[in-house]
Order: structure tokens, then sequence, then C-alpha cells
């Protein structure tokens, strides 16, 4: 017989883990006992959903016979809240992690710190996508020419947006553009516009409310007999100010992390995030800051972050995100639980829940601290949950415009994804880690063999946060130059 792993005591089924059993592929789930028709399936010690059909011990258990139980959940209970309970407070860092962990980031005139001292294009508009992209490609040929010492990269990051939006989806994209252009990875950041849009460079001028003259610059292609010339003369004056800038000591409470998964297997949730889990323990007690997004993959597991709300307030701030998210799929006649992908599937995650449960162990059990809103920044050290989709773009940029300094992304199948910040993968299993190095940064795949490897990999991944941070490495995404942003929508076009 395969090796099979148990989660939970209260679990009634378990994963296969090395090799197929009985024809059960690898990572997916087989009853451990006889489970009735209409009976819940419980794995990670809570409900993935309904028994559709009888289910024999030892059987293959996926959508075959198994089926969500969250519309019908929600549909007779609104809310999963509860009433608040005072969490349990979480073990504090230990007094070295606080007193001897460092990097050397970029200290900002505002009191931000950035772990890139890169040079950003950000269009106000589609219109101007490919004369940001000329003017990257010029800023990156000058660069490569030694021109420009001190600046880590030059990157433009186009977009299909700023015209022809109206109301919440205008403002969202103007809001998300302004948390980019303030984002302390960016040395200096050239915003350039067209001139007729929607999204005018004043609108996005009165967004950022106050901002450093010698770190910004702004240009409106159409003002200017030649837009290239006139912004590479702007690009020149940027890499002068970036090369004023050099790296320092920084304590790793300054770090911003952002949680990510994406093409997730069966693993992921055993793996790769119970690993991010760890670590979100250890830089929430230090005093850092670690987002959390990808709310409708929080839906079945929404109890065991409500749970941990550090007060009444954000406890119901947290149920209201979680209720408004579920009725922006209603609102748009759309199931709840049309979740998982086809590749999650096939990697053994059969429902929503299942996934969500693996999805949150990325948090770890730090305590909730604040609750934010898609295109808002993050206030208070600790554990924050950032509004924002699974789709792995969108939230990507979501938690980069909250100002997440690196993502940390962990994948069971395997995604090549670069956000706008240096975007860290982790791999769920060895195979994934085999098959795509020049992907993958980190195999988490050894935590399956016991106390002795987890301990290892949390040391390994610390190590590798911080050299990033600190620039001396890259991640996957860097050296493959993999760079993008997508903006959520939700409104009609012009």
């Amino acid at each position: 017989m395969a090796p099979v792993l148990l989660i939970h005591p209260a679990d009634n089924v378990q994963v296969v883990l090395d090799r197929p059993e009985n024809g059960v592929p690898v990572g997916h789930k087989i009853a451990r006992q006889a489970i009735p028709a209409g009976s819940p399936v419980i794995k990670y010690g809570d409900p993935i959903g309904i028994a559709r059909q009888d289910i024999a011990d030892g059987e293959w258990v996926h959508t075959h016979n198994l089926r969500s139980g969250l519309s019908a959940a929600y549909e007779s209970a609104p809310t999963l809240a509860g009433r608040f309970e005072q969490p349990r407070q979480p073990a504090d860092a230990d007094s070295g992690d606080k007193a001897a962990a460092s990097f050397d980031g970029y200290l900002r005139r505002d009191g931000q710190v950035g772990i890139r001292n890169e040079i950003w294009i950000i269009p106000t508009v589609g219109c101007v996508n490919h004369t940001a992209e000329k003017l990257a490609a010029l800023g990156q040929a000058r660069l490569a020419a030694g021109a420009w010492n001190g600046v880590d990269g030059v990157y433009c990051f186009p977009h299909p947006y700023g015209c022809s939006q109206l109301g919440a989806d205008h403002a969202q994209t103007r809001r998300i553009l302004a948390d980019l252009i303030g984002h302390p990875n960016a040395g200096g950041v050239l915003v350039l516009g067209l001139g007729c849009e929607n999204n005018q460079i004043s609108g996005l001028q009165e967004e950022l409310g106050s901002w450093d003259p010698d770190r910004v610059a702004f240009l409106a292609a159409q003002d200017v007999p030649d837009e290239l010339g006139a912004g590479i003369v702007l690009l020149e004056r940027l890499a002068a100010h970036c090369a004023s800038s050099g790296r320092q000591s920084c304590p790793w409470s300054s770090l911003v992390i952002g949680l990510k998964c994406g093409a997730s297997d069966a693993f992921s949730g055993l793996t790769a995030n119970p690993l991010l889990g760890r670590l979100t323990d250890r830089l929430a007690g230090a005093g850092a800051r670690v987002l959390l997004t990808e709310v409708p993959e929080m839906f079945g597991a929404e109890h065991l972050l409500l749970g941990r709300a550090a007060s009444p307030e954000i406890h119901s701030r947290l149920d209201r995100l979680f209720r408004d998210f579920r009725d922006y799929y209603t609102r748009h006649g759309q199931p709840v639980d049309e979740n998982p992908s086809p590749g999650n599937k096939a990697g053994g995650i059969t429902t929503l829940a299942e996934k969500s449960l693996g999805c949150t162990q990325k948090a770890g059990q730090a305590t909730v601290e604040d609750v934010i809103r898609y295109g808002g920044r993050v206030r208070r050290p600790g554990l924050t949950i950032l509004e924002g989709p699974g789709n792995d773009p969108v939230a990507c940029t979501a938690l980069a415009a909250a100002g997440a300094q690196l993502i940390l992304f962990t994948t069971g199948r395997g995604n090549p994804l670069g956000g706008p910040v240096p975007t860290l993968k982790i791999s769920s299993n060895q195979q994934l880690a085999d098959r795509k190095p020049h992907w993958i940064d980190l195999d988490a795949g050894p935590a399956l063999l016991g106390q002795s490897a987890r301990d290892q990999l949390d040391q390994e991944l610390l190590r590798l946060v911080l050299a990033v941070a600190g620039g001396q490495s890259q991640t996957r995404s860097e050296i493959n130059g993999y760079r993008e942003i997508a903006i959520f929508k939700d409104g009609v076009t012009l």
C-alpha cells in the first residue's frame, strides 16, 4: 500500500503521498472509513463538502462522489461570523529575531523602505503602453551600457485602462496606479500620460496628495513634439536621483510581505502554505507587516480567520468583507463556489472549501490586526487581510499596491508569473521543482519528511527572504524579466 497522510484526527479522508494507490493519483484523497451519502467529508479537521453517494472505506474521493456544500451553507446562514471571541495571543518572536535579523534596504524620504532601487514607468492609460515600453527599453539599454550606476532596473507596467471607465472602476484604476507611483521599490517614477484620457495626470496628482519631485516626473505625450526624447530626458534625471540612494541596514520589522498561491495542488496546503504560515507567525511577532488576499479563496475557511480577529471592530470588518465578496458573485448571478480550477482538480483539490482551508495556511496562527479594501495601503504591523480576488495577476498587483515589497508565491503545478515587485516562487512538491527549476526559488516538498526537515526549510526561507530583500539574491521571476500588473474591473466600458 502506498504511504498516506492523515492531516487531522477528525478527518475521514487521507492523502496519497508518493505513488498512485489503486489508481488514485498522488495528492488525491481516499476515504479512511465509510462515508454515507449526504454526510460531510472532513479534511484539515473541517468539512470540505458533501458526499454525493455512499463512499466506501478506501475509495477515491473526488469530483465524482464529492460536491461543494458552500452555496447551501451560505443560503441557510448568510453570515458565518458568530460572535467575537478574544483570540489567543500568539507566541512573540524570539528576542534574537527582533535584535539580530536585518537587511540592507533603501530608506526613502517619506520613511518607507524599499528592497529595490528601480525606475518605474507607469502609463495613465493603455493608449501609451507601447510608448512606455519603448522608453523602458531605452532606459535598459543605458543601464546595460553602464551609464546609470545605482539603478536596479527600468520597468514599465502596461494596462488597458485609464479611459472609458466610470465611477468605482475609474476610481480603482486611479487609486492602484497612485499606490504604485508611491511604492518604495521605485527610486524613480515616470508617470506617462496621453493628454485626453479620463485618468488625467492632474487627477493622479490629486490622488497622490504629495510626492517627491526629485523622485516622480510627469509627461503627457500630446504636449511635446517628441515624447521619446522628452521621456529619456526625464529618465536621465530620475536615474541621477536613484544614484544618490544607497542601501542601509534596516530591521526586518520594516518588511512588508505579500502572500499568494496559484496553480495550487493538494500538497500546497500540506507543505508550501504551512511553510509561509510559520514565517508569517515569526514576522508578525517581530513587528513586520504581512498581507493576505484572495478573499474568494477564504470561502469555507472564514471561521478560522474570524476567530483570530484582534478586536470586535476587526471581526465586524472582516465579516463584512466576506459578505461583500459573496454578494459580488451573486450580484452577477454566479455561484460562490465555482472553484477550483481544472488544474487544481487534477492536483487533488476537489472543492472550494478544501482549497480555502489549504490556502489560508499561509496566514499561520497570527492575529488578524487589520482589514483593508482593494487599493488600500497597509497600516499596521502583523497580519492584514486585503480585499482582492484570487486571480493571480490582479492579486499580486493588489498586494504590491498595498505596500508589499516582496511577494511569496506558492505553487503546486507551476506558474512563471512575476508581479511588479520581486515574486519568490515556492513549490509544494519536488517534482515541480525538478521540472521547472527556472521558475522555482525554493522547494517545500521536503516538509513531508518530518519536523527536522520543516525546521530546516523555515531557516532556508527566512535566509532567502532576507537575501532577496537585501539585494544579495534575485528571484527567478526577476531573472526571467517577468513583470506585470492587472487591475480589478467590475463596470462598464464606454
